[in-house]
């Protein structure tokens, strides 16, 4: 490939941006070569600086449900953009989507009795103010996570398991303090006991439950309800809250995400990516005794410039009003197409799956936790990288990342895909 502008690209911003990227996974150091810099994108597909074009497998990590640039999307943030880019005041924008959005819940998950919303401009400030808001609301101070879960950069979830079943976390990165993690306990995933073992040691002041229902930023490993079950008994049986992480599997496994998909509520559920439209925005809700104890009415204090931004409000609403029942079907049986084509072949790599969210993993068995992926298989998967942006596919630059599909994707590009990756996986 020639990629002569993107190298170009890459060696100015070596000098002005740390590693020349804003976020780490995009510097391709775990697949090796170039970062490809992206010009424009249209429906399912991406320009790069060189001219290059590809199917789009990345969906701007997730948010691109509908795809890029969709028309009616588009429409709604022209016409924003002619009143305002920003008020940092109350506006209407955010009064609708919170409408529409607590509407939709409450439909789709009633059980949860999600009834207000506070948004954000990030998925990690959501997550980062739900366990901020847990923690007022129970008067507790410990957060139980799993290995394997994501959460964002904030410094008390930036953690790694220790060697017990269920460990007190340790920073996994540095610049943060012992002390921030201190209050945060870390257990693996799919294991009930390790569960039953941290609210044995610290179930008085385990303040909630966080998990990602669907757990997609380290492998997409798809958990038992069962599980997910035990969490909501040891969440009531103990005064805790469960709080669902659907940043990435939020309006996409389902119009009320994981929680509607398994039929298992949270108390505080944390969404972003798709609710944006493509732009910035992260959001929690709640029910309202949970709710309520946010500033100004309660003591729990969170506050963002450029939270209900309007542009961001606007462009959510379109995409949303866009997920109709006849989306999701469609992304399904595109899903669908996908892995059955490609598990037929019998390889020793395989696809896991949920709804539009699909991941290449190696081995007979789909792992459920995070030491259950093959750190070699990471190898092939840089070569497998290289091979489709060779052949026109753009997928995340990491084999611990995940896929997705977009609504304007044909079956002709699914089986196209197929192809070339059972192809490449042969004798693999």
């Amino acid at each position: 490939m020639n990629v002569t502008k993107s190298q170009h690209l890459y060696s100015r911003a070596c000098r002005v941006i740390p590693a020349g990227v804003n976020s780490p996974v995009r510097a391709f150091r775990a697949v090796g070569g170039t970062p490809v810099y992206m010009e424009s994108g249209t429906g399912a597909r991406l320009r790069d600086a060189d001219g290059h074009e590809y199917l789009d497998f990345c969906n701007s990590w997730g948010p691109l449900i509908t795809g890029h640039r969709h028309p009616a999307i588009l429409s709604v943030i022209r016409s924003q953009l002619t009143r305002a880019l920003t008020f940092g005041t109350v506006c209407e924008q955010e009064v609708v989507l919170a409408e529409y959005i607590i509407d939709l819940l409450r439909r789709k998950i009633p059980d949860a009795r999600i009834e207000k919303i506070r948004f954000t401009s990030s998925g990690t400030e959501a997550v980062m103010s739900a366990i901020r808001l847990a923690r007022g609301y129970t008067g507790k101070n410990k957060i139980l996570k799993f290995d394997g879960c994501y959460h964002g950069h904030s410094d008390s979830l930036l953690v790694k398991a220790g060697s017990g079943l269920a460990t007190l976390g340790v920073p996994d990165s540095a610049g943060v303090p012992a002390s921030f993690t201190a209050e945060t306990i870390v257990c693996p995933l799919d294991d009930e006991a390790a569960v039953e073992q941290a609210f044995v040691q610290h179930g008085k002041d385990i303040a909630a439950i966080l998990i990602e229902p669907v757990p997609a930023n380290n492998g997409l490993l798809l958990q038992r309800k069962e599980f997910l079950e035990k969490l909501r008994y040891m969440a009531v049986a103990s005064g805790s809250l469960l709080i669902f992480d659907e940043v990435i599997s939020g309006f996409r496994v389902a119009p009320g995400g994981a929680a509607q998909f398994y039929g298992v509520s949270p108390d505080i559920v944390t969404y972003g990516k798709i609710l944006g439209g493509g732009m910035p925005v992260g959001a929690f809700a709640g029910r309202n005794e949970i709710m309520d104890r946010l500033a100004p009415d309660g003591p729990v204090y969170q506050a963002g410039t450029l939270s209900g931004n309007p542009v961001a409000m606007a462009a959510g609403l379109a995409q949303l009003k866009l997920l109709d029942d006849q989306a999701y079907t469609r992304l399904d049986h595109l899903g669908k197409l996908l892995e059955s084509a490609f598990n037929a072949a019998r390889l020793s790599w395989r696809m896991a799956r949920l709804g539009s969210i699909f991941w290449f993993y190696q081995g007979d068995i789909a792992p459920r936790r995070a030491d259950k992926i093959s750190r070699d298989s990471m190898k092939t998967y840089a070569e497998f990288h290289k091979y489709c942006l060779e052949n026109a596919f753009y997928l995340a630059p990491s084999g611990y990342e995940v896929g997705f599909l977009s609504t304007p994707m044909t079956e002709t590009d699914i089986a196209r895909f197929t192809a070339l990756a059972i192809d490449f996986f042969k004798g693999r």
